[in-house]
């Protein structure tokens, strides 16, 4: 099963989502957690501290993927489950460089990779963060960005069977609600 989660930033979809995905883990095939966080500052390196610990013990084999998500189909067991944690920092990787420069084709890169996953993953969670509800207009980058995310979230959720949504600890289903009750 393909499951994609949003929701708020620090809401607890993380933990939910690596619930979800040792739930749908296939033995002997592998339990893998693909990481795109990439530290930026002492906060960043806490959060994946904090997300190492949270996953300890669980059986997952960590993939640093923070970049170019395609790349884990050559390297690892496609029947394994996997969990992407997450799409939101997979593309701040990929369109905001470490020098400070923008790649407005970041968001297609990857679109085209996150498919190729997905048309050969069958065991997938999805992890994104929920940033549309602000009414504000942001400057032209960040619009890009969350522009690009939204694109990328409407992708992930066109092709997985469960697409839920976190919201003050409550879980919500926009879509596969009856798949979704029959498992959990």
């Amino acid at each position: 099963m393909r499951i994609f989660i949003s929701g708020g930033c620090k809401n607890g979809k993380s933990t939910y989502a690596q619930k979800m995905a040792k739930d749908q883990s296939n033995p002997p095939h592998p339990l893998y957690y693909i990481a795109t966080m990439s530290a930026k500052d002492k906060e960043d390196e806490e959060r994946i501290v904090k997300h190492q610990a949270e996953r300890d013990g669980w059986g997952f084999t960590t993939i640093e993927q923070p970049r170019k998500i395609e790349e884990i189909l050559d390297k690892h067991d496609c029947e394994g489950s996997f969990l992407l944690d997450s799409l939101t920092a997979l593309l701040a990787n990929e369109m905001f460089s470490a020098t400070g420069d923008f790649d407005g084709s970041a968001c297609e890169r990857i679109a085209a990779g996150l498919e190729k996953v997905l048309n050969r993953v069958q065991n997938m969670v999805i992890v994104s963060d929920y940033i549309y509800s602000d009414a504000h207009i942001f400057e032209s980058l960040t619009e890009e960005y969350r522009k690009s995310l939204a694109a990328l979230d409407r992708l992930a959720a066109r092709h997985c069977d469960v697409v839920l949504e976190v919201s003050y600890t409550q879980i919500i289903t926009h879509k596969g609600r009856d798949l979704f009750n029959a498992i959990y």
